[in-house]
């Protein structure tokens, strides 16, 4: 059985060594990251999925960014254990943490992702967000999590200082 809690400060070091496991080295380079920097992680959506013996399986954590000016949520990363993928942790972390982040009255969420996979989460390619360089737009997917949210909202993404 699997049980998600809010992440908590002492188990940050083993969260980064599950996306240490599960993503390329140099990952800290990519330019989510560069909107990271400094900014802590919104506490309240960043979460961990442990199973019963308390052994880390996923975890997921969002960051605050303003696209144009506009306050919003940036999902990631989102990383499971490889000896529990295909067992729809990571899909129940991004449902359980958006139905939170949407109770809280966040407005819009972001992601740099691969559509067919987030499509499932009523993700929908941007156009007009421009994250820094390098970054493929296509792989710029948003949901709005109230209605319209992502209406007349375009610009650059950069840090929520």
């Amino acid at each position: 059985m699997i049980t998600l809690t809010a992440e908590i400060a002492s188990e940050s070091w083993e969260v980064e060594n599950l996306y240490d496991l599960c993503f390329a080295p140099g990952r800290e380079g990519l330019s989510s990251y560069r909107l990271r920097e400094g900014v802590p992680p919104v506490a309240a959506l960043s979460m961990v999925a442990r199973d019963e013996a308390g052994i880390l399986a996923a975890a997921i954590r969002y960051w605050p960014v303003l696209v144009g000016g506009a306050r919003s949520l940036l999902l990631g990363p989102v990383a499971v254990h490889p000896t529990r993928q295909g067992e729809g942790i990571g899909g129940r972390l991004i449902r359980e943490s958006l139905a939170t982040a949407e109770a809280l009255g966040w407005q819009r969420v972001m992601l740099v992702g691969d559509a067919p996979y987030y499509a499932r989460f009523g993700f929908t390619p941007l156009s007009g967000v421009n994250m820094p360089p390098p970054t493929n737009p296509e792989r710029i997917l948003g949901r709005a999590l109230q209605e319209g949210a992502w209406q007349s909202v375009a610009g650059d993404v950069t840090r929520d200082a």
